[in-house]
């Protein structure tokens, strides 16, 4: 993390909201640098003081990645008083959380750090950035399920994005999104007439878990710099 940073993105780094955010916090006049309201053209040094609302910014950590390859069973709610939360295989060497989350019943690939811009540009809808998973459902698929599904079909309201399905088996096939409703994979398949009995998250941008070599229930730390977000 070079010096001096822009405020905005220094704000991100912080973990304290988005880029996007910082901004509307900094028009706001809730932004102070050295005691005085900041600007958008603010370069911040480790030295300053930043204050949001009259609250100091505690100045970021280094920013750390693990994968961890969850199995199914656990919860990637962090919840102390749970024996299956993701809580209980964090890493004790510095506080991390969830990238996104995988419901209790699925598996795969899950990215935990401190890194909150990090978190922003992974998760917010407006960065799109691509998770692939294998599925496997409780019978045969129809010739044209591939297709309904990549058109988009009613999740919650709305119409899923267009995204990428190929099918690999008799019951299984493999989807590419870009977006992220929650239990979005289970939803669309049960629209569609079928019931998921396996969901296997193997890639996040361009991260794989072939690549990665990480085994089930292992959580390994990576270098920050492998990820490249589109």
């Amino acid at each position: 993390m070079s010096y001096p940073m822009r405020l905005a993105k220094y704000l991100s780094h912080c973990g304290v909201c988005s880029r996007r955010q910082a901004s509307r916090l900094i028009d706001s006049a809730r932004v102070t640098v050295n005691g005085r309201l900041a600007n958008h053209i603010d370069h911040i040094n480790l030295t300053d003081c930043i204050m949001v609302d009259g609250e100091p910014v505690t100045p970021p950590k280094a920013r750390r990645l693990f994968v961890y390859h969850k199995p199914v069973g656990i919860d990637c709610k962090v919840n102390p008083d749970d024996p299956a939360s993701i809580y209980h295989v964090l890493p004790e060497s510095c506080r991390v959380y969830p990238i996104g989350r995988l419901d209790k019943d699925s598996r795969g690939l899950l990215l935990l750090t401190n890194d909150g811009a990090l978190c922003q540009q992974l998760i917010h809808p407006d960065h799109h950035q691509e998770k692939e998973y294998e599925v496997q459902v409780d019978k045969p698929l129809d010739p044209d399920f591939c297709l309904k599904m990549a058109a988009g079909v009613p999740v919650k309201g709305q119409i899923t994005l267009p995204c990428t399905v190929e099918q690999i088996a008799h019951d299984r096939f493999r989807i590419v999104l870009r977006q992220g409703l929650n239990r979005q994979i289970r939803r669309m398949a049960h629209y569609c007439g079928y019931r998921v009995i396996d969901l296997y998250r193997v890639r996040i941008a361009n991260l794989a878990l072939t690549q990665l070599e990480v085994n089930s229930a292992e959580v390994k730390e990576i270098s920050a710099e492998l990820i490249q977000l589109t």
